[in-house]
C-alpha cells in the first residue's frame, strides 16, 4: 500500500493516498486554541449584554452585488478581496467581508428603524478578506458594536469608544494607545483631498508605485500605506483637523470632552484615516506596540452615516467599532496574560473490567442528569491510565467501579486531592456527590 503523505495547506492532491488539508490562509481552531477564542467570545458577549447591546446574527453568505455596491468607490478592492461563489437560484454570493455593513443591511431590511431609536446592536462571526491588521490571514473572527438611528449625538461616539476601552481592559491587555481623528463631513472631505493630493504631488518621486497609482483615484489611500518609503511622508502630511468646518470641529470637541469626562486618555493622530467615503466625523483606533516593529491594531471604528445611504437609501446616523479575536489573542499571549481557571471537572469515572464498563455508561448518564460535570475514559482499560487522565483534567472526585461493586450495587468514591476514599451505595451516589461538590465536604476514610 502506498505511503500516505500530508500536503501543505492549500496544496493540491496528486493521488488518493495523500491527506486532505484545509485551504490556504484560513485555519482550524483546535482544542488547545479554543480556550483563547472562548475567552474573547464570553468577555465580549458579557460586555455587550452589560451595556445593553442586542444581538444581530447575519448569515456568512451575502449577495455579491451588496458588497460590491458597498465598496463601489474602489471596484478593484472587491474584485481582489472577495471570495465569491455561484449558487443555483441565488445568483452570485460572497462570503461576508465585514460584519458592519451586513448589520446595517439587516437594520433596513427588517424595519429596525421603525422601532425605538437608536438601536444598539452587537454582532459576531467570521469575515473573509485579506487582513491589513494580520497579514496572510483570509479569515478573521470579528466582534462588533453598532449604535444606529436616532441622532448623531457625540455621546454615542464616546459610548462606542468607552465599550472598546472597557473591552480591552477586560482582556487584561496593558499599554494600549487610543488614537483619534476626525474626517469631518463631505465638504471637509473634498477640501482635504485636494490639499493631500497637492502635498503628495510635490513628493511623487519619493512614494511607492502603488501610492503613485492611488494618488490619482483616492489620495486618502496614501495615508494607509505601510511601506517604509512612505511612512516619513505621512508624518508630515496635512492634517484633516486643519480642514474640518466649524460644525465638524464642534462635534469633534464634544466627543473629546466626553472622553475627558470618562478619563479615557487619547492622542490626536492624523494617520488614523479611512479611505472609504462613507466614513465621517470621528475615527478611532486602539493599538499596541509590538515586537514586530509595527503597532498591533486591537480595535478600530468610527462614524459612518453615509454607508446607510448606500444600503438603505437615506443617510442614517451610525457609529460603531469592532475587534478581531486573532489580534486580541496575539496581544494577550505577548503580555503573558493567563486565562481564568475554568471550573474543574467534578467527577471522573474509572471502570475495571468489561462488566463495570457496561454499567458505567448508565452511571455517567445518571450523574449528568443530576447536573454533575462528569468525564470518563471508557475506551481505556488500565486503572493507572484512567487516573492519570482524571488528574490531567482537574477532576476533584473519582468513582471507581469494578466487578465487586457491580454485584454489590455500590461504588468507590475517591477524593483526588487527598487520596482518601470510601464506598457509597450506588443509588445514593448522585445526591452524595452533589452535596460534596457544593460543600467541598472531604471524603472520610471508611
Amino acid at each position: 500500500m502506498p505511503k500516505k503523505t500530508i500536503v501543505k495547506r492549500g496544496g493540491k492532491l496528486r493521488n488518493q493516498e495523500k491527506v486532505f488539508t484545509g485551504p490556504a490562509h484560513v485555519s482550524d481552531i483546535l482544542p488547545v486554541d479554543w480556550p483563547w477564542f472562548d475567552r474573547v467570545r464570553t468577555v465580549t458577549e458579557d460586555l455587550a449584554n452589560f451595556y445593553g447591546f442586542r444581538v444581530v446574527k447575519t448569515p456568512v453568505l451575502e449577495r455579491a452585488d451588496f458588497f460590491s455596491t458597498v465598496y463601489d468607490q474602489d471596484p478593484s478592492f472587491f474584485e481582489q478581496q472577495s471570495l465569491t461563489l455561484k449558487a443555483k437560484g441565488s445568483g452570485q454570493l460572497v462570503l461576508r467581508m465585514d460584519g458592519m455593513p451586513a448589520v446595517l443591511r439587516s437594520y433596513f431590511e427588517h424595519g429596525l428603524g421603525k422601532m425605538l431609536q437608536p438601536q444598539k446592536l452587537f454582532y459576531e462571526g467570521e469575515i473573509y478578506r485579506q487582513s491589513e491588521i494580520l497579514p496572510g490571514k483570509r479569515m478573521l473572527h470579528q466582534y462588533g458594536f453598532e449604535i444606529v438611528g436616532g441622532s448623531n449625538d457625540p455621546l454615542y461616539d464616546a459610548q462606542i469608544i468607552l465599550v472598546m476601552e472597557r473591552l480591552l481592559k477586560s482582556f487584561r491587555i496593558k499599554g494600549f494607545t487610543l488614537s483619534v481623528n476626525s474626517m469631518g463631513c463631505r465638504n471637509c472631505h473634498q477640501a482635504y483631498k485636494k490639499q493631500l493630493q497637492a502635498y503628495y504631488r510635490n513628493h511623487e518621486k519619493e512614494i511607492c508605485d502603488s501610492c503613485s497609482t492611488d494618488l490619482q483615484k483616492n489620495p486618502l489611500l496614501l495615508m494607509a500605506c505601510q511601506k517604509e518609503e512612505c511612512e516619513g511622508l505621512k508624518e508630515k502630511a496635512p492634517s484633516f483637523l486643519d480642514k474640518i468646518c466649524s460644525s465638524c470641529s464642534r462635534n469633534f470637541r464634544a466627543v473629546l470632552e466626553y472622553l475627558d469626562e470618562l478619563e479615557i486618555p487619547y492622542v490626536l493622530d492624523n494617520r488614523v484615516i479611512n479611505a472609504w467615503d462613507f466614513y465621517n466625523q470621528i475615527l478611532f483606533e486602539f493599538s499596541l506596540e509590538s515586537e514586530k516593529g509595527k503597532p498591533l491594531v486591537l480595535a478600530r471604528g468610527g462614524r459612518h452615516d453615509f454607508l446607510s445611504e448606500i444600503i438603505g437609501g437615506k443617510v442614517t446616523p451610525a457609529v460603531g467599532g469592532s475587534i478581531f479575536a486573532e489580534a486580541i489573542i496575539e496581544a494577550m499571549k505577548a503580555q503573558d496574560v493567563k486565562l481564568p481557571a475554568k471550573n474543574q471537572k467534578g467527577v471522573f469515572i474509572v471502570h475495571v473490567g468489561e462488566l463495570a464498563k457496561k454499567k458505567s455508561l448508565r452511571v455517567v448518564e445518571e450523574l449528568r442528569q443530576g447536573g454533575i460535570s462528569v468525564t470518563e475514559a471508557l475506551g481505556r482499560e488500565s486503572i493507572k491510565s484512567q487516573l492519570k487522565m482524571a488528574a490531567r483534567l482537574g477532576a476533584q472526585l473519582a468513582l471507581l467501579f469494578g466487578q465487586k461493586e457491580v454485584y454489590e450495587e455500590s461504588i468507590i468514591l475517591r477524593d483526588l486531592r487527598t487520596g482518601l476514599q470510601e464506598t457509597v451505595i450506588l443509588s445514593k451516589i448522585v445526591s452524595e456527590i452533589q452535596r460534596r461538590l457544593k460543600e467541598k465536604f472531604p471524603v472520610v476514610e471508611g
